[in-house]
C-alpha cells in the first residue's frame, strides 16, 4: 500500500510539473519572436525615424519602433497607421508590410511588442500585447498629438487578431485593417499533443476571441486576405467572422503575382502589391470623415 501510494504520488507530482512547464513555456507554440532587428525601411529607401516611448518607472522606454512619415504631398497623408506585426520575428521581419502601407501615403508607427525586438523583455502574452498597443495609441494621441478619428489601426496575422480587439475598444478611430488574420490562433497550443495530458484552457490565459471583438466593432474595416496554395482552388476564403462584422466592411482577396517566363523579369510593380496599394485607397476614399479628418 505504501509502494503504492508513492507511485501515486510520484505520478502527481510529475502532473503537476507538467502543468507547471506548460503554463511557463506554451506560449512558445503561439508566439516566436526574435531579439535582432537586421532590417529597417532604409533597406526599402523609406525615410524613418527610431523612436521609443512607454516609458517605466525606471525612466526607461519599454516599447521601441519606427515612425515613418508620409511621403511630401502623398494622397493619404492625412491619416495615420498605428501598425500591429504578427507572432513571427520583429519589426525587421515587417519591412515589406511597412513599405507597402507607406506607398499607399500614409504616416506610419510601427514597434516591436514586449519581448521582440529592442523593446523591453516580457514573454508575449494577449495581455501583454492588448497593453502594448494601448501605450502606442496613446503615444500617437497624447505625444505626436494625432487625431483619433484620424489613425487606422493595421494587423498582419496575429497582430490583425490583436487589431480587431484595438478597433472595437476604440470607436473613435477611423478604421480597422486587417491583412490576412488567424481563424483559430489558440488552434496551436490546443492541438499540440502535450495540450492532452494538461487541463490547457485553465493554463493559457490568451484567448483572442474575434466573436466577441466583432460584436463590438463600430467602425469601418478592411480585410485584406493573401491567396493560399495550400487550397484546393487556390484562393483563399473569409475568415468565418467577417461574416458577422454589422457595419461597413471590405473584403479582398488578393492573388499571387504571376511567375514570369524563364529568364525574363517580370518589370511591372507586383501584382499582390498593386491590388493591396489601390484596394487600400479606394477603402480610404470611402471612410467617412471624424473630428480631426481635414
Amino acid at each position: 500500500m505504501a509502494a503504492s501510494m508513492a507511485v501515486a504520488a510520484a505520478a502527481a507530482c510529475a502532473w503537476l510539473t507538467l502543468c507547471l512547464l506548460f503554463w511557463q513555456g506554451g506560449w512558445q507554440l503561439l508566439y516566436h519572436p526574435a531579439s535582432t532587428v537586421a532590417r529597417t525601411p532604409a533597406s526599402m529607401g523609406v525615410a524613418f525615424d527610431p523612436i521609443a516611448f512607454a516609458t517605466a518607472d525606471t525612466g526607461e522606454p519599454r516599447l521601441k519602433g519606427w515612425w515613418i512619415p508620409a511621403a511630401p504631398g502623398a494622397h493619404d497623408s492625412r491619416y495615420t497607421v498605428l501598425y500591429l506585426h504578427g507572432q513571427n520575428g520583429d519589426l525587421g521581419d515587417a519591412v515589406d508590410d511597412l513599405a507597402a502601407l507607406h506607398a499607399v501615403g500614409m504616416n506610419i508607427l510601427a514597434f516591436d511588442y514586449r519581448g521582440y525586438g529592442q523593446s523591453q523583455f516580457a514573454r508575449p502574452s494577449e495581455a501583454h500585447w492588448r497593453e502594448d498597443a494601448e501605450w502606442a495609441f496613446h503615444y500617437l494621441t497624447g505625444t505626436r498629438h494625432v487625431a483619433a478619428g484620424t489613425i487606422i489601426v493595421d494587423g498582419s496575422a496575429l497582430g490583425a487578431n490583436l487589431a480587431l480587439e484595438v478597433a472595437a475598444a476604440h470607436p473613435e478611430l477611423a478604421g480597422v485593417a486587417l491583412e490576412s488574420p488567424l481563424d483559430s490562433p489558440l488552434d496551436t497550443i490546443f492541438r499540440d499533443p502535450r495540450a492532452r495530458l494538461v487541463p490547457v484552457r485553465l493554463l493559457v490565459g490568451d484567448r483572442y476571441d474575434a466573436d466577441k471583438a466583432a460584436a463590438h466593432l463600430r467602425i469601418p474595416s478592411l480585410w485584406l486576405i493573401a491567396s493560399n496554395g495550400g487550397k484546393k482552388d487556390g484562393v483563399a476564403k473569409s475568415p468565418a467572422v467577417y461574416g458577422r462584422i454589422a457595419v461597413p466592411k471590405m473584403l479582398v482577396l488578393l492573388t499571387p503575382q504571376p511567375t514570369p517566363a524563364p529568364g525574363l523579369a517580370l518589370k511591372t510593380q507586383p501584382e499582390e502589391d498593386r491590388q493591396f496599394t489601390d484596394a487600400y485607397s479606394r477603402w480610404l476614399d470611402d471612410l467617412p470623415k471624424k473630428p480631426g479628418d481635414v
